[in-house]
């Protein structure tokens, strides 16, 4: 018999041993059976009843809790949680990556994959997505249309100047219209954007600040309108001009009724950076451009595309430039100081119109994308390789005369004369440090301190990535973050450069904001 080792069970104990024998005394002697004993008697075996009770019940849980006992350690060891999904999304703690003291016994849920797009940059969150039928976001205050899609037609004529449902790439395979849900009954002039989603993507509550409503409003035109028509420019670039929808109700379908963008080859499409460098330096002399896949001219690869300007000067065709201007004049002009703090210039300075601070800033933003089609024409600051337009054209060998090398691409607008407008903005990024032409510095005492500001500063590369992030075709045409972080990458080093050349040469840094 065991001893009993809990006070309930040494109290049953001690009761029963004082009840047994009184019980079995009180039934085998010849006493009296009196009330007080009869009594006391029945409540011993009341009570030794329970007792019974209690034992069976007592070895019955003690029988199935043997029976159990292995799965409930296993169980204590490894609680389960029926509301987590065990699939692979819990993640462990030290997989955080945090740096933080984590806790024992702390669950981490992960709801999402990990993205496989870009990382998040700052005031681009993208909302959460919803399946809707809208066509794509137009400008302010416009009314977003749906033009019919494209099917090749194999006997169709190819016109120079295709319209409506006749566009055409000259020597190409002519498109004709395909009407389909949601298109306008205005006509069959139209061409249905490729994507219903608005190409320009801006996810925060306004656009960054170096771009203007006018920006955004010219770039959602540039990437999502309807084309209404297309004809070829008289250029060796092989440039088309885009008649887009956008116009007022009736209006000719052609350049200045309606909206027009330059679309050029997809070599080009460093014009789109170019843009977006020129709107953070604070220079604003480019026009807006954007990415964007045309179906129906080079096999649906993306183009840019730059907004076609009516109120630029009329340009001559041999140097594409509205003031004629040589390197030797050029020189002069730049030691005259035309038009600088107010000052009239005489007649004899051979002054243009044009304000001497335009040259500083023209000449920062050709170094820093290495662009030699104003400044240098004929290739003289550098070795140029055999794709470049000077070797094509046969004028290096000019460079032993440069003083009487032409400009190109001098462009004025017609109300604002003093200002100069940035055309055909053609970049090389794979311009190496010992071969950069430092010719288009040449003559330059002041630098816009708006600019050289930026490029001393840490966030050129934030607000670049930032700007480029907004155009989604061309984000990705360059391999999204990846790419644009390898172009970013020689802007920033050629912007480092400059700043060495500044500090070497004293060239003066002024605020230019006349």
């Amino acid at each position: 018999m065991t001893c009993p080792d809990k006070p309930g069970q040494l109290i049953n104990w001690f009761i029963c041993s004082l009840c047994i024998p009184r019980v079995r005394k009180l039934w085998s002697s010849r006493r009296p059976r009196t009330r007080r004993n009869l009594l006391l008697g029945t409540a011993c075996a009341i009570y030794l009843g329970f007792l019974v009770s209690q034992v069976g019940r007592a070895s019955l849980q003690h029988g199935q809790a043997a029976e159990k006992g292995p799965h409930r350690s296993r169980d204590t060891a490894e609680p389960s949680f029926p509301e987590i999904p065990l699939d692979g999304t819990l993640a462990p703690p030290e997989s955080q990556g945090n740096g933080s003291t984590l806790q024992p016994n702390v669950v981490y849920i992960t709801l999402r994959s990990k993205r496989s797009k870009p990382a998040n940059i700052r005031g681009t969150v993208k909302p959460k997505r919803r399946k809707k039928h809208a066509v794509a976001s137009a400008a302010p205050g416009q009314e977003a249309l749906v033009g019919p899609s494209l099917q090749p037609e194999a006997d169709a004529v190819a016109p120079g100047y295709a319209q409506g449902a006749n566009l055409v790439k000259i020597g190409e395979r002519p498109w004709r219209l395909v009407r389909g849900p949601g298109v306008r009954a205005r006509g069959p002039d139209f061409l249905q954007p490729s994507s219903r989603e608005s190409n320009i993507r801006i996810y925060s509550e306004s656009a960054p600040s170096w771009l203007s409503k006018d920006d955004i409003r010219r770039m959602r035109l540039l990437a999502d309108s309807a084309v209404a028509g297309l004809r070829p420019v008289s250029s060796k670039s092989g440039a088309r001009l885009l008649v887009l929808e956008g116009g007022a109700p009736g209006a000719v379908l052609r350049c200045g009724p309606s909206p027009c963008g330059l679309l050029k080859q997809p070599l080009d499409m460093s014009e789109v950076f170019a843009f977006h460098l020129d709107r953070i330096l604070g220079l604003n002399r480019t026009l807006p451009s954007v990415s964007r896949k045309a179906e129906f001219i080079q096999d649906g690869r993306p183009c840019p595309i730059i907004l076609w300007d009516a109120s630029l000067s009329p340009a001559s065709n041999d140097t594409h430039s509205s003031v004629k201007l040589t390197w030797g004049t050029y020189q002069q002009l730049l030691k005259q100081k035309c038009w600088q703090n107010g000052r009239v210039p005489k007649p004899e300075s051979g002054c243009t119109e044009i304000h001497h601070h335009e040259w500083s800033k023209m000449a920062l933003f050709d170094f820093l994308l290495q662009i030699y089609n104003r400044l240098d024409t004929n290739c003289c600051g550098f070795r140029p390789r055999k794709e470049d337009a000077c070797v094509q054209n046969g004028l290096r060998p000019i460079c032993d005369d440069q003083g009487s090398a032409a400009l190109a691409h001098i462009i004025q607008r017609k109300h604002d004369p003093r200002h100069l407008v940035f055309i055909d903005n053609k970049g090389f990024f794979d311009r190496s440090e010992d071969n950069l032409n430092f010719k288009l510095l040449e003559g330059i005492k002041e630098f816009p301190a708006s600019a050289v500001s930026v490029l001393k500063s840490q966030h050129l590369r934030q607000k670049l990535l930032q700007s480029l992030f907004l155009d989604k075709v061309y984000w990705e045409s360059q391999g999204g973050r990846q790419g644009i972080e390898k172009l970013i990458d020689v802007i920033e080093h050629r912007a480092k450069i400059l700043i060495t050349y500044i500090n070497a040469h004293g060239v003066k840094v002024l605020p230019m904001n006349e």
